[in-house]
């Protein structure tokens, strides 16, 4: 279920959207057979025209901004990331990017990607996890895949994020949500009632009785 959703939330709308799922961190006791699959999954989706049904991923908006996700790709991996599949640029097509071995002070990690990137890191313990996650300059959405009800809640409370999805990807949203974020994720929050608050002045009348 997890490889499944984060193929989507990784991909989807060519990563070109706030909530795409750049990070994904796999406890080590599963980590290589989930890459395993993520890869098997990654290979088999179809890069084309999006107007067309069977495609599921399309170009970047603009040649400019696939050649400076490709020179993000290079740069990681110039300082060490692996590519384990994708990588390569045609025009505004990138491919789907999956890399390992990556460090948290590569651009690939440490800011908005915005592109069919995504990197897969190992980790050991809950608190190592939550440590990874938070540092970072931002907060908006997170999705935690566990059987384990009190786990998920315990680690959704100490993300420092604005939203977190038990189950699901991070990629996901709802319009009657409070969705935001913290930190450099932005300010307030949108939905329904929110942003009803947002457009109204608050008034305040007082009566002074003798």
């Amino acid at each position: 279920t997890a490889v499944t959703r984060l193929v989507t939330g990784a991909f989807s709308f060519s990563g070109q959207v706030c909530i795409h799922a750049q990070r994904i961190f796999v406890q080590k006791n599963v980590y290589q057979a989930f890459l395993e699959q993520f890869i098997k999954e990654t290979r088999a989706l179809k890069i084309g025209d999006p107007m067309e049904e069977a495609t599921d991923i399309g170009p970047m908006i603009t040649e400019k901004e696939a050649e400076r996700a490709k020179l993000w790709i290079d740069d990681a991996v110039k300082n060490g990331a692996k590519i384990e599949v994708g990588g390569d640029r045609k025009g505004n097509i990138l491919s789907p990017t999956i890399l390992t071995d990556v460090d948290r002070n590569m651009k690939i990690i440490a800011e908005e990607v915005f592109a069919p990137i995504v990197s897969v890191i190992p980790f050991d313990t809950e608190e190592e996890v939550i440590g990874y996650a938070n540092d970072s300059i931002y907060g908006l959405q997170a999705g935690v895949f566990t059987q384990d009800i009190d786990r998920a809640i315990r680690v959704a409370d100490q993300l420092e994020i604005g939203g977190v999805w038990i189950n699901d990807i991070s990629t996901y949203r709802q319009d009657n949500i409070p969705y935001g974020g913290v930190k450099q994720s932005g300010v307030g929050r949108e939905g329904i009632k929110y942003a009803i608050e947002e457009m109204t002045e608050l008034k305040f009348i007082g009566i002074k009785l003798k």
